[in-house]
């Protein structure tokens, strides 16, 4: 399963445990990546804002490069994904195609098509095939999935989940052994970029995802968008200052935990890069499995238990009736 590989500026940089893990995870599942060559910058959310040709303009070139490569692409970044796709969305217009392969210098076929590391993962391998390659379950792990704003929104341009009730990365880690929380804040905005005009928005909005996943029960927050992992993870300090509580609440990216679930080293997959320490979501997940294996046993222990009792229940009956048997002979 070859795909052409968009890391964004992110997974070297702010997310790289994003990209630790993903390079981690790829090749256990099957994936190939092959990262496109003098890729550029997709203009994220600050292109969109000053000018609406430059937008385009960014990602549609990155496109460009990857049609010499043959492959559609795997974006492990929301942000970069959703502005590829947007992109792939105005080269279907004849007008603006025209317009950026003049600003690019070179034709657009608009034949090659982005995806979302999560949809290539759950979709395509599938959740099923991962299934079978867990080594190490994330036994009783309660677990948020975040989707955010621009994993899979607008529809008509992501189109690979629901935009309300999203479930892909659910489903992804209840195969991973974990217990997917079903919680109201999963598509809700953390702030984005708000984070350097308006820190104080942000930082509540942020706060508010965090302090509902705890309230729903959750362990840890996990996500594919690196702008939502850093403002939910960098700024924790900060909230507990502003809103008088303790956080340390572990936000991850979902590659960390496929990584882990099928036996990744820690390290391997940048779990020694989070702000937050991620040591009390593993005392927790050793204490689940513990309590699991002592529940199997203790389940074991009493079948055989009345497995035995049955079993002596019934030769005594035999006995019994063996015995009835011959005192009728005598």
């Amino acid at each position: 399963m070859k795909y052409a590989y968009y890391p964004g500026c992110s997974l070297s940089s702010t997310g790289i445990e994003y990209g630790m893990s993903t390079q981690a995870v790829a090749p256990k599942l099957g994936i190939e990546l092959n990262e496109i060559p003098d890729w550029n910058c997709c203009g994220a959310s600050s292109a969109h804002c000053t000018d609406h040709q430059l937008a385009l303009a960014l990602p549609a070139r990155t496109l460009a490069q990857a049609e010499g490569m043959e492959m559609d692409i795997a974006v492990p970044c929301a942000g970069c994904f959703n502005r590829l796709r947007g992109a792939e969305a105005a080269i279907k217009d004849p007008k603006q195609k025209a317009k950026l392969e003049e600003i690019l210098g070179q034709p657009l076929s608009g034949k090659v098509k982005s995806y979302s590391l999560l949809d290539i993962i759950v979709n395509q391998v599938g959740v099923d095939t991962i299934k079978t390659q867990v080594e190490k379950p994330l036994t009783g792990l309660k677990i948020a999935a975040y989707y955010g704003c621009l994993l899979v929104r607008p529809q008509n341009v992501t189109g690979f989940d629901d935009t309300e009730n999203p479930q892909s990365m659910d489903k992804l880690m209840n195969a991973l052994g974990g217990v997917a929380l079903d919680w109201p804040y999963k598509v809700e905005c953390c702030g984005g970029n708000l984070a350097i005009p308006r820190t104080d928005i942000m930082m509540k909005m942020s706060y508010d995802v965090i302090r509902i996943a705890k309230a729903s029960g959750a362990d840890c927050i996990v996500t594919a968008c690196p702008l939502c992992q850093v403002n939910l993870e960098m700024r924790q300090t900060d909230m507990e200052k502003t809103y008088h509580t303790k956080l340390g609440f572990p936000i991850f990216y979902f590659t960390e935990l496929i990584g882990l679930a099928l036996g990744i080293e820690p390290g391997a997959l940048g779990m020694n890069k989070h702000f937050v320490s991620p040591a009390p979501f593993f005392k927790q997940w050793e204490a689940n499995i513990i309590a699991d294996r002592e529940a199997k046993a203790k389940a074991a222990a009493e079948a055989k238990a009345k497995a035995e009792a049955a079993a002596a229940k019934a030769a005594a009956a035999k006995a019994k009736s063996e015995a009835a048997a011959k005192e009728g002979e005598a």
